[in-house]
């Protein structure tokens, strides 16, 4: 969105849980700064359209204490108050126009298609009744998107398909969410207008320009980005294999990630520190056909056992007979 003349105003957190957060990963590029004063993150947006830093303690403080609140009156899963608690960040923020990732499946807070598409509307109506335009995509987390699972292996995952590689789930989804962002932005007239635009510029190498504006303007090391095997990388490559004949059926998302968060690249507690070289590299998604002795995914480790870890791929991946369809990525598109 950058390349096109849009400015993105990013704020982000670190990962919790089975996987590390935007900044977790961007911080694999070393040097790269996430924290700012104010002046130099507006001063980055004017100039270079773009800037991600962490979240102030300041924004939408009375969200933390209801989210504390929540958790001591089982009140965690209670759909208006989700849709309250991440709306109030989004419109504490000042946007003018909110585009909304809503997952749905194994890997997702919600975990059916009715439930995703629920939470989606209520802060679909939030938004526009408090005179933001809102749109919800709702898309597929089934399995990984894309074909990494970490911090350094993902932002490399993300550079090549911003020089042009065909990633297709990640590369679609991004591009869908970009093109309702410009269409909100009043770059473009209308969505498929804005979609090709965008696409060349992922041919053209513009978006990659702004991604490398980004890290430049951040203090981030750039011969990284040029050169993406200066990335950090574990020490062990390590396959787990399939153990029989068949076609993938299904892949538990949230396994995945947990199987990633025991080498290392979530956190189990907030204290606990991010090894940006390890993650999972999946060889297999669903659909696809498998072998036994072939790599399901390669494990980066710097345990050369990382048995907890492939136990937990192991639970993650199905495989039946029966040749099965890749998921639907795009569900439905709420406006």
């Amino acid at each position: 969105m950058a390349s096109v003349g849009v400015p993105v105003a990013k704020m982000s957190g670190r990962g919790l849980g089975h996987t590390g957060g935007t900044l977790d990963k961007l911080e694999s590029v070393k040097g790269l700064q996430i924290e700012m004063s104010k002046e130099e993150f507006i001063h980055n947006v004017n100039e270079h359209k773009l800037s991600v830093a962490g979240q102030t303690g300041n924004l939408a403080p009375a969200a933390k204490k209801l989210y504390a609140l929540r958790d001591v009156t089982g009140t965690v899963d209670s759909l208006p108050l989700i849709a309250g608690s991440i709306m109030s960040k989004k419109l504490a923020s000042g946007a003018d126009s909110i585009v909304l990732d809503v997952k749905t499946g194994s890997g997702a807070f919600m975990k059916t298609l009715e439930d995703s598409e629920a939470l989606a509307r209520e802060m679909v109506n939030i938004g526009n009744n408090l005179g933001k335009n809102t749109v919800a995509v709702i898309s597929d987390m089934n399995q990984p998107l894309g074909f990494e699972v970490g911090n350094a292996n993902e932002i490399r995952e993300a550079a090549e398909i911003l020089q042009g590689k065909r990633v297709e789930d990640l590369r679609e989804l991004s591009l869908e969410i970009a093109s309702h962002m410009t269409v909100l932005a009043e770059v473009f007239s209308d969505y498929e207008e804005a979609y090709q635009a965008l696409e060349k510029n992922l041919e053209n190498g513009k978006a990659f320009a702004s991604f490398r504006k980004l890290i430049e303007a951040q203090h981030g090391d750039t011969a990284m980005i040029d050169d993406l095997s200066l990335l950090p990388k574990a020490s062990y490559d390590i396959e787990v294999t399939a153990e029989m004949d068949g076609f993938v059926s299904a892949i538990d998302a949230e396994s995945i990630g947990v199987a990633a968060m025991y080498l290392g690249a979530g956190r189990a507690t907030k204290d606990d520190e991010i090894n940006h070289g390890v993650g999972i590299t999946l060889q297999k998604k669903i659909g696809d056909e498998i072998k036994v002795g072939e790599a399901l995914v390669i494990l980066h480790s710097d345990d050369e056992n990382a048995q907890a870890s492939i136990n937990k791929v192991k639970e993650a991946y199905n495989i039946s007979k029966e040749k099965v369809e890749s998921p639907t990525l795009i569900h439905k598109v709420i406006k």
